[in-house]
């Protein structure tokens, strides 16, 4: 059997998952002998899927590319020669018609000036996926689909969960001197929401919404969206209900509301979707929430599922409008969940977007197993809120923190005020879901800060000032159906730098760090991808579903990436281009 080079790194994954499992970490005791059957028959299911995807994804593709018209136009070898010609080589970017939200990074920020930070937290993955496919492809992706909280939350860090139901979530921190900069340190701010069983999400009521325009019209965005959903619909059960909506030129219902459990019903009605005409988002959002509407199970859960490339262009496609609609439904408690696919004329700024408003999630499901993690393996997460409009806000004590630097959630910042304002909309937590935010520190004593002191405006240390705390965490949230806020407060003590800090904590710093270096390493000085590699190899831990292994490989592949381009630019200087 010849494989290509994706199948080949399937089965490094495989094969280091597998290792992994069955005792080599050296962390955790040796497994016996069914648990390592076990691991082993799901090292093996893992490489077996992606295998078996590739190949059927790649006949569809080539089945696409012989059905194109070949060129009409003759080359000459002279004008053959100038297509060849040697261009100067600069960092990959996709094609003109994907969509990002452009932004800046948080700089640093002085205690004195600035001693709150507040933002909202943000559950989605799709960054992770999106910059996963682009190195798949031999690409490095555009610095605005990189969004750091997005990479850092695709990880489950073993965070302590609440002790019971009472608080939706538990708070934990870390602190670790910054692998980047010796003069920095790092502080950790996890949240771990509850975990709840399958069987006990209660019922569910969920729509379908299905772009079926000519956009969709390759093997990995209606085919892929097709066994993604059907994998879902195997998790529902008699007391579930399952709806369809599709749209194109115009919006239609091809499935009623159906049991969960009548699998054949909802999976033929997916099969008999064909992509093609232009796009009416707009008239298919509206429906399939009228649809919702009409079917709302009470104290349930009631949820749009919108699958799609993002590429809205006829019809309802003012954004604002088409936000205005989805937070009218938000607030009659059906929620929105966006699944991105492919590529090209992906819109993935609107898919972000959108599933915010709708306190929703996003992900963007770039081959199957990803559809896997996010609709099988995280499926209480991706379904059941348990707290909502989310927010952090953090105060430093400017007796020991000079400076800070938010690392992400650019997107999430929200004024100081608006905290305390219930009215002001934030994130949302699964069952199950866990978030992590990452600050870089300048304590007062570091050798070299980022900004000049101040001259005037140095704080007056008094007797009474506290010399232990670092910082305090404030958390502000709501529980489903309610209106008013509750709020927790945690101390940061400086005692916790003298602690070993996690792998966990490690690892996700390795992930933060590649995602600063893949929007162009601002603050990250020397710090190199084979540094990432070393971090995030002796931090991998107990690796269960082969992400962190993955992980590790998408830096490798990477690190080659950045070699060809740096060797390309050293020779295209060299070249003299002739006219």
């Amino acid at each position: 059997m010849n494989l290509n080079t994706k199948q080949i790194t399937a089965m490094s994954v495989a094969l280091t998952l597998l290792l992994s499992m069955i005792g080599c970490t050296g962390s955790s005791p040796k497994a016996t002998k069914d648990e390592e059957e076990k691991h082993i028959k799901k090292a093996q299911q893992l490489l077996v899927n992606e295998v078996q995807q590739d190949q059927e994804l790649a006949i569809g593709e080539a089945q696409q590319l012989i059905s194109q018209p070949m060129p009409s136009q003759h080359f000459s070898r002279h004008k053959m020669a100038q297509q060849m010609r040697i261009m100067p080589v600069s960092r990959p970017t996709p094609a003109i018609s994907e969509k990002y939200q452009q932004f800046d990074e948080h700089g640093v920020k002085q205690v004195s000036n600035a001693p709150l930070s507040t933002f909202s937290i943000d559950v989605d993955t799709g960054s992770y996926a999106n910059v996963r496919r682009f190195i798949d492809q031999g690409q490095l992706p555009p610095k605005d689909a990189v969004r750091v909280e997005e990479m850092l939350n695709y990880f489950d860090y073993d965070q302590l969960a609440p002790k019971n139901n009472t608080q939706p979530f538990s708070v934990n921190t870390e602190l670790m001197t910054a692998p980047w900069n010796s003069d920095r340190q790092l502080l950790k701010i996890g949240l771990k929401g509850y975990e709840i069983p399958k069987a006990q999400l209660g019922n569910a009521n969920l729509v379908f919404l299905l772009d079926v325009s000519g956009s969709m019209n390759s093997p990995r965005k209606l085919p892929l969206l097709k066994r993604s959903l059907k994998m879902l619909t195997k998790q529902l059960s008699n007391d579930d209900r399952v709806s369809i909506v599709v749209y194109a030129g115009a919006a239609g219902m091809v499935l009623k509301p159906t049991p969960g459990n009548e699998y054949s019903t909802i999976s033929n009605a997916l099969d008999k979707l064909n992509a093609g005409g232009s796009t009416n988002g707009g008239q298919g959002i509206e429906l399939a929430y009228n649809l919702a509407s009409e079917n709302f199970i009470k104290d349930g859960i009631n949820r749009v599922i919108l699958a799609t490339d993002g590429d809205f262009n006829v019809g309802l496609n003012d954004i604002e409008q088409l936000k205005e609609l989805i937070k009218k439904k938000r607030k009659q408690g059906i929620a929105l969940t966006t699944l991105g696919f492919g590529q090209g004329n992906y819109n993935d700024h609107l898919m972000e977007q959108i599933a915010d408003v709708g306190n929703g999630n996003y992900a963007y499901i770039d081959n199957i197993n990803e559809a896997r993690k996010v609709l099988v393996d995280e499926l209480s997460s991706t379904l059941k809120i348990i707290a909502h409009d989310v927010k952090i806000q953090v105060e430093f004590n400017p007796n020991l923190v000079s400076e800070y630097r938010l690392i992400g959630y650019e997107n999430r910042a929200l004024a100081n005020e608006d905290f305390n304002n219930d009215k002001v909309d934030a994130g949302e937590i699964g069952a199950g879901h866990q978030v992590t935010a990452l600050y870089e520190l300048t304590l007062n004593n570091a050798q070299q800060s980022a900004v000049d002191s101040l001259k005037y405006q140095t704080p007056q240390i008094s007797a009474n000032d506290s010399f232990s705390d670092i910082a305090q965490i404030k958390l502000r949230y709501k529980l489903p159906n309610q209106q008013h806020s509750k709020l927790i407060s945690q101390i940061v003590n400086k005692d916790q730098l003298d602690q070993t800090p996690s792998q966990h904590f490690k690892f996700a710093t390795a992930v933060a760090a590649f995602s600063q270096s893949l929007r162009g390493a601002k603050y990250l000085k020397d710090y190199s991808i084979d540094d990432m590699i070393i971090l995030a190899q002796e931090n991998k831990g107990q690796d269960n579903f082969g992400y962190r292994s993955e992980f590790i490989q998408m830096l490798r592949s990477a690190k080659n990436l950045e070699t060809q381009l740096t060797t390309a630019k050293d020779l295209s200087s060299n070249v003299q281009i002739i006219n």
